[in-house]
């Protein structure tokens, strides 16, 4: 039919506006969805593929000191596959540029290379020679933030003594993902650092030739990891075991799995979002865009179309814009996934990660868009072909003629002739103005949700870094040292005040329930680390009984008043029946607290410490980081300004990345609404506007007229957006529940008023595009024929 096809590229010329807003909203729909869902599948597949490949391990057991002879006793397990013996050891490290002591971690491989577990893919150089006792092979993020390579030296306090380490080569291991310190919360690849080492080499340093401190195990198929645990660890008790653990505890697996949780979550549930207001935008545009051309279906029938050929006719107009939005949003959604994959590809240290586009993802939101234009288009016409030609001929009659309410009601002089108009024609269209308050609506609760993670990150920011951590520097002791510490402390260079901490390495059962943490024993007068909940209430702690973060008792099942079973993982490996006496709502980690002095005299201690806060001068921190880096009992040092710059360039950074493109995408699908609104309702009432300028009424007061009306229709839809906007934000809280990160329900004035000033913006720049077609419109053509 080629009139039709003639009669749809006119259309399409003639409806480029509206048809350039729908592609507009249709490709940020599909690029939300297509970017987010891909970057989910590829972590998913590349985590995977990485741990077969590099036989990441099963379980993981810390312990004192144990002779290698049992590693025949632990390979008899039923399940076990393979276990692996080795060495790992904390040392301080003296890096060229880092003023404050940095810590490494030790790990030893065998002198010959042979396959391992958590083996390693070297990036530089090469692998360990036999007999070169100080060779390493270095982390690749620690030897990029330090600027170390191949043949450079560094210098670690290994038993006691300075040793200097010779690199040769760079590597990664599945283990350490995540290169992070056991006990932080974020990454410092600045401070902290992987080396690996010759077994023999380690034996000696740590006196522990003929032993081992750590074992991993590999599973059979079908093994079960409960049972592995509990019979590994009963062989370990009387060598100083600290407590088995599988991948879920790992460190560097516990937090790229809560990554990847939480972008499960997001890249379901924001594109979900995203798509059905799309959805709803494309229906309540295009089937009000088909009835303006109500004429033009008469006529078609008159001249013996039938309604199929009309149906698809603008069928084919409707999935010509939705397509170009798909293959618009494809691209667009590529691009950001690839540009997100690279951002985590700076701290998940895969050897590679790719983005790859998953044909079923796409598949998906081309369904979605298509099937919403096919729905909208398709009612519209329906209607349209409902009615004898004749009929149709005629423009759409309005819905009921009589007084508005503010005539009736007396009002009528209070308000001009153009207000009177603009209230008249929304009662008389009562439908058609909800469904466009709807959009707007919708449109606007989208900037909400995207300002709303902005809010989150900066509520977070402030309760951790500056409410809760008011300590300069905490300092970790390698093994509890008693409570005169304090004092030898107080004595450093620059030291102001300190609060002596234990921290206490234990397994929490509660039923069938059990959780590994630590136990912060902490004073309750302390200032320099606070407890604050996610409403900035400074909690106190109670002077017997466990504190427990309301996310760790859900984990737990546990509520205050409970008693769990607490399995100390140190020491002698006391168990202990301990009363829940509250919980806190933290918005970060799994945390477990008690007074230092209860704790103290439940491990039957006198004043053990494990760590403390210090507050410090700042004029003197080069002289104490120097005499820190020569004291073999401090085996780390923390730094909360340095989490916080690792917070904002891992967690802060990636979530800033994706927001503000959602706030983009918002931005569009806001003004594509709003612009799409008005023009159609140009469309709708162009004979009536047209009459009014050819009796007398000037180009403002038309404008008022029909622009009047888009503009109260705004003003309603916005509070009504934020409400729906709040709604969604209260959604994603519930969502987004991490074990390492909770969003807190906070919304900004600041996030209000840039939604406000967005839509106003879109709103007003929509106005002023249709008050220049207004002043070009042709009278004697309008009052022809409705267009």
């Amino acid at each position: 039919m080629p009139a039709l096809n003639r009669k749809l590229w006119r259309d399409l010329w003639h409806l480029r506006g509206q048809v350039i807003a729908i592609i507009l909203v249709v490709a940020c729909g599909v690029a939300s969805y297509v970017a987010l869902q891909n970057i989910y599948r590829s972590l998913i597949v590349t985590q995977k593929t990485y741990y077969a490949e590099y036989r990441f391990a099963d379980v993981f057991a810390p312990l004192k000191r144990a002779p290698e002879r049992l590693t025949a006793r632990i390979n008899e397990i039923d399940g076990v596959a393979t276990a692996q013996t080795r060495i790992v050891a904390n040392v301080t490290l003296d890096i060229p540029g880092l003023g404050e002591p940095a810590t490494g971690q030790l790990v030893s491989i065998p002198e010959i290379r042979t396959p391992i577990l958590n083996d390693l893919h070297l990036l530089r150089g090469r692998y360990i020679e036999a007999g070169h006792r100080n060779e390493v092979i270095l982390s690749s993020g620690f030897s990029e933030k330090n600027n170390l390579h191949p043949g450079d030296t560094i210098s670690a306090i290994i038993n006691g003594r300075w040793t200097k380490l010779s690199i040769v080569g760079i590597a990664l291991s599945p283990e350490f993902v995540y290169e992070i310190r056991p006990g932080d919360m974020f990454p410092d690849a600045r401070r902290f650092g992987v080396m690996w080492m010759n077994r023999e080499a380690l034996g000696t340093a740590f006196n522990l030739d003929g032993a081992f401190n750590n074992v991993v195990l590999s599973f059979a198929p079908n093994a079960n990891e409960a049972h592995i645990i509990e019979r590994l660890d009963t062989l370990l008790t009387e060598y100083g075991g600290l407590g088995a653990y599988g991948r879920e505890d790992q460190t560097s697996n516990h937090f790229v799995s809560n990554e990847i949780a939480e972008l499960k979550v997001t890249s379901t549930m924001i594109p979900a979002i995203f798509l059905s207001v799309t959805a709803f935008l494309i229906h309540l545009v295009l089937s009000r865009l088909v009835s303006t051309q109500r004429e033009q279906i008469a006529v078609l029938k008159a001249f013996g179309y039938t309604n199929l050929n009309i149906g698809v006719h603008y069928l084919k107009l409707a999935l010509a814009a939705v397509t170009g939005g798909v293959i618009l949003g494809t691209f667009v959604g590529w691009y950001f996934g690839y540009s997100m994959t690279a951002l985590y590809a700076e701290f998940f240290r895969f050897p590679v990660l790719r983005y790859e586009m998953n044909p079923w993802v796409l598949a998906t939101a081309v369904v979605i868009s298509l099937s919403a234009a096919s729905i909208g288009a398709i009612r519209a016409v329906q209607k349209a072909v409902a009615l004898p030609p004749a009929e149709s001929m005629r423009p759409e009659p309005p819905a009921r003629y009589h007084a508005s309410l503010i005539e009736r009601v007396g009002l009528r002089k209070l308000f001009s002739l153009a207000t009177r108009i603009i209230i008249r024609n929304l009662e008389r269209n009562p439908v058609k103005a909800t469904l466009t308050m709807l959009g707007i609506a919708m449109a606007t609760s989208l900037l909400i949700v995207g300002f709303y993670f902005y809010d989150a990150i900066d509520q977070i920011i402030e309760i951790q870094f500056h409410q809760k951590f008011r300590h300069d520097i905490s300092v970790v002791f390698n093994e509890p040292r008693p409570s005169r510490v304090r004092y030898d402390l107080a004595n450093l260079p620059g030291v102001l005040r300190v609060e002596p901490y234990r921290a206490v390495p234990v397994r929490l059962r509660f039923e069938h329930h059990s959780r590994r943490t630590a136990i912060i024993g902490l004073e309750p007068t302390g200032e320099l680390h606070r407890l604050v909940d996610s409403k900035m209430r400074v909690f106190t702690l109670p002077p017997e009984g466990l504190v427990l973060t309301t996310e760790l008792a859900k984990r737990l099942s546990v509520k205050a008043g409970d008693t769990i079973t607490l399995e100390v993982l140190e020491g002698k490996r006391e168990i202990k029946q301990v009363l829940v006496a509250e919980l806190i709502d933290e918005l970060l980690g799994l945390g477990a607290y008690m007074d230092v002095k209860a704790l103290n005299r439940l491990l039957n201690e006198a004043g053990t410490v494990s760590s403390a806060y210090l507050m410090v001068d700042a004029n003197a921190t080069d002289q104490l980081y120097k005499k820190l880096k020569s004291t073999p009992t401090v085996s780390g040092v923390w730094i909360p300004s340095v989490w916080l710059q690792s917070f904002n360039e891992t967690i802060a950074r990636t979530m800033g990345t994706s927001t503000s493109v959602i706030i983009f995408f918002a931005c569009v699908i806001a003004f594509g609404m709003i612009y799409n609104g008005a023009r159609i309702a140009l469309s709708e009432r162009g004979r009536e506007l047209a009459s009014l300028r050819v009796l007398g009424f000037s180009l403002n007061e038309i404008t008022v007229m029909l622009l009047g009306e888009q503009a109260i229709l705004t003003g309603v839809a916005i509070p009504l957006g934020y409400g729906m906007g709040y709604g969604i934000c209260f959604l994603i809280t519930k969502a987004i529940d991490t074990e390492l990160m909770r969003l807190p329900l906070i919304v900004s004035n600041k996030t209000f008023a840039l939604g406000f000033l967005i839509v106003c913006g879109a709103a007003l720049l929509s106005g002023m595009l249709i008050r220049w077609r207004l002043r070009n419109l042709d009278l004697i053509e309008v009052l022809k024929t409705r267009e």
